[in-house]
């Protein structure tokens, strides 16, 4: 077995580099348990002009892992746009601030933080999940912000797997069990099903919070702060964890299962619960007192890496003695100590003088040796003017290495052979022909009934969406979902999250236009002004020139669309290796989470529909392209070209919509995705059944002519919008230039009818639409 904590020396021993042969360094590092190159070994050595300790090889393996240092994606991911009069900070800290509005002369901001866990769930579905909630709520609580909600893009494989089946359940009950321990509300998220997740399930997760703009408090050590102390805060270290950041960065290999399961962490949300009311505190006292601090997450490459980035970013060295570090056992080696993502811990930087203060907090007032065994708050270090990180255990140094090397990381130029998707315009492989009303329900059926487009229910009825009671529009409601988080204001903010991989298998660089697009368009059909956005971007093994190509296009993608809707990214993640020793790869999936902002609560609505006699119009013109689309999945045929995309026209779209809802003409609205136009009119009937109503929906007998195929089932066609007043709302598209086309009334009858006299009753394609999960937590044979 792997001596994966450096046993075999002494913390402070060499790990020799220097003089060997490239096979005797190898030998070591599969010893060890590092994932280091000998090329990036030797690179350490010249660096440093020694050999590393045992210690220092460790913390450089998870430094400069892909997951910390961004080596093979950092200089594309500055392509994307990260300014504008909306955003407070940006991406360059752990998470970043958007402005939501003012209230009471002070200007809110949203803080956003969006993070993937997709390795850890592979191997430990709950505790991986769950872990994943943790590391994006700690994001968002050390920028001195109260954390609001939380939301969470998944991708499974296929429910008929038994694996991968229990995978999927472990994942949503690990988000659950977290989530709803902590009591912060989980309002967004989506669900993919595919056997190319079968190895490598996707979690990601996103966590907003609330601060003034004048309140946050930054990740880095503040001006002056040499002599200050650095506080740890949190659970006793322990084993759990050893080695993430390395092992997010590798592809998994079934022969490493066990020893990949060390490396996931343990979570204890309610130890986080009180360290979340602890922090409120100290927030508290902190900005009253005008006392300069720095706040950190413990995540990827724990104490060391943590502490490191602290002080690099402020200017300063640190030094850290492990031995005073909590820890959970006597005589736990060093580089754990040093590296181990152990839950449930972030760092302070703090003058001494507040100390006493900090931690009587902590261990005193909200008594955290008695929440966990070995939780507390305990100084371990000190901010040094010389920019070096020194840690000492037991009277040796076993790290001392120049701060910017060990915080700049290593950059690779990877080979890139961009595959591009088929050209606009090229039609499937077979055509879909639509002869009839029935034919269409016939379809419809089918379509319902698929994999990514029904019922949600029995996975985000686990989550507690209202918790708090801040919760407008809970998920499975609204394109969005909708909280009003300060109290007495009308103020709500919006989140969504988009992406879609049937998309990103064809086009890599229009599936990533297509995710934001979608992304701004929901937060606009719940009323919210897109304000910023986050990506995550999950894709397979960057030495693969191709898919690594696929990253390079979309993140072009990402780039053009949000500068055309003028909508920039405050924060994001890179998860590479998604791919098993096979070589199978997860579909590239760039996914986005929008934040929408929204001046008056009141104004907002649902996709649900509200008024029999309303009618329904559709802003964008309907497609004739199926590639990607769950009617093609449905039909079993491959090929064609994704959804052509004209920024003039989304601009359009969205500007009439906006100018709908200030005008007050909008009584629901829903963006046309996964299925097309007649699932998302039955979706807004479904979410008034939802509510004990019945409402259908006549489809106007003179739609718009052509290709009914097209009209009924092509995606990414725009959006669908209930309005009392047609001829108003029909006017101000043509004031925006928007293509609007008139698609039929709300009815008091329970059916959806369509031009010909076919019809459906509501209750059966209800049962056709939320029968495919109900099972989801049974145990597959």
């Amino acid at each position: 077995m792997a001596d994966t904590a450096g046993l075999g020396l002494a913390p402070d021993a060499p790990f020799v580099v220097r003089g060997r042969t490239d096979e005797a360094i190898r030998a070591d590092l599969k010893r060890f348990g590092i994932a280091l190159s000998i090329a990036e070994l030797r690179r350490i050595a010249e660096g440093l002009q020694r050999d590393p300790t045992i210690v220092e090889a460790y913390a450089f393996d998870a430094q400069w892992s892909e997951h910390c240092s961004y080596k093979s994606s950092r200089h594309y991911l500055r392509n994307l746009p990260t300014t504008g009069p909306t955003v407070i900070q940006g991406p360059a800290e752990d998470a970043g601030v958007l402005r939501l509005g003012e209230f009471e002369g002070e200007t809110y901001g949203i803080v956003i933080a969006h993070e993937s866990h997709n390795h850890p769930s592979q191997v430990v579905p709950f505790e991986g999940a769950a872990t994943g909630i943790g590391g994006i709520v700690r994001d968002v609580l050390c920028m001195g912000a109260r954390v609001i909600a939380v939301a969470d893009p998944l991708r499974f494989g296929r429910l008929d797997d038994p694996h991968a089946r229990y995978v999927a359940q472990g994942v949503v009950d690990g988000i659950a069990a977290y989530g709803n321990a902590i009591g912060v509300p989980n309002i967004a998220g989506d669900v993919y099903f595919d056997a190319d997740f079968d190895d490598n399930c996707l979690v990601n997760v996103v966590a907003l919070g609330l601060v003034k703009a004048n309140e946050i408090i930054h990740s880095c050590a503040p001006p002056n702060a040499e002599g200050y102390d650095i506080v740890l805060v949190g659970k006793a270290t322990d084993r759990s964890g050893f080695g993430g950041a390395a092992f997010s960065s590798l592809v998994l290999d079934e022969a490493d299962a066990e020893q990949n399961k060390g490396a996931v962490q343990v979570p204890d949300p309610f130890l986080k619960n009180v360290i979340m009311r602890a922090s409120y505190k100290v927030f508290d006292v902190v900005r009253a007192e005008g006392i300069p601090v720095g706040y950190k997450d413990l995540g990827a490459g724990g104490i060391v890496g943590c502490t490191a980035e602290l002080a690099a970013s402020g200017n300063f060295g640190a030094i850290v003695d492990l031995d005073r570090c909590p820890t959970s056992q006597d005589d736990l080696p060093a580089a754990v100590i040093a590296i181990g993502e152990t839950q449930e811990r972030l760092a302070w930087i703090v003058p001494p003088s507040f100390t006493p203060r900090l931690l009587a907090i902590y261990n005193d007032e909200f008594s955290l040796p008695l929440v966990s065994r070995g939780a507390c708050a305990a100084i371990i270090g000190t901010v040094v003017a010389k920019q070096n990180y020194t840690a000492r255990y037991n009277d040796r140094t076993v790290m001392d290495v120049p701060l910017d090397f060990f915080t700049g990381g290593i950059r690779y130029d990877r080979a890139v052979e961009i595959v591009a998707g088929p050209p606009d315009g090229t039609p499937p492989a077979q055509p879909i022909a639509i002869a009839s009303g029935n034919d269409a329900l016939a379809l419809l059926a089918q379509v319902l009934a698929h994999r990514d487009v029904c019922s949600r229910r029995p996975i985000f009825e686990r989550f507690d969406s209202v918790v708090r009671g801040t919760t407008a529009m809970p998920a499975g409601f609204a394109d969005a979902g909708v909280i009003v988080p300060i109290d007495g204001s009308p103020l709500a903010c919006a989140l969504a999250v988009d992406g879609n991989p049937r998309y990103g298998r064809i086009d890599a660089k229009r599936a990533a236009e297509l995710a934001v697009i979608e992304a701004i368009r929901n937060v606009s059909c719940v009323g919210a002004n897109a304000v910023g956005l986050t990506d995550c971007l999950n894709f397979g093994n960057p030495e693969n020139a191709v898919h690594f190509g696929a990253f390079a296009a979309a993140v072009d993608g990402l780039a053009l669309a949000a500068r055309e809707l003028a909508v920039p990214y405050v924060s994001g993640n890179v998860s590479l290796y998604n791919e098993n020793k096979s070589g199978t790869s997860v579909p590239p999936s760039p996914i986005i989470a929008c934040v929408g902002a929204i001046d008056d609560i009141a104004t907002a609505a649902t996709h649900a529909f509200k008024v029999p006699g309303h009618v329904v119009y559709r802003l964008g013109a309907a497609q004739t392209t199926f590639g990607g689309s769950v009617v093609a999945d449905v039909l079993g045929f491959p090929g064609g070209a994704l959804p052509a995309i004209d920024y003039t026209a989304i601009r359009a779209e969205l500007g009439t919509l906006a100018a709908a809802y200030a005008a007050g003409l909008v009584f629901a609205a829903h963006d046309i995705s996964d299925g097309g136009m007649l699932v998302a009119l039955a979706e807004m009937a479904f979410a008034t059944y939802d509510a004990d109503r019945v409402l259908g929906f006549a489809l106007a007998t003179d739609l718009t002519p052509g290709d009914l195929a097209a009209s009924f089932f092509a995606e990414a066609a725009g959006t669908l919008v209930e309005v009392a007043d047609g001829a108003a709302f029909a006017a101000l598209a043509a004031r925006h230039g928007a293509a609007v086309d008139f698609v039929g009334t709300v009815t008091e009858r329970s059916t959806l009818e369509l031009h010909d006299g076919a019809s459906v009753e509501l209750a059966e394609a209800y049962e056709t639409w939320s029968a495919p999960l109900r099972d989801f937590y049974e145990v597959a044979s």
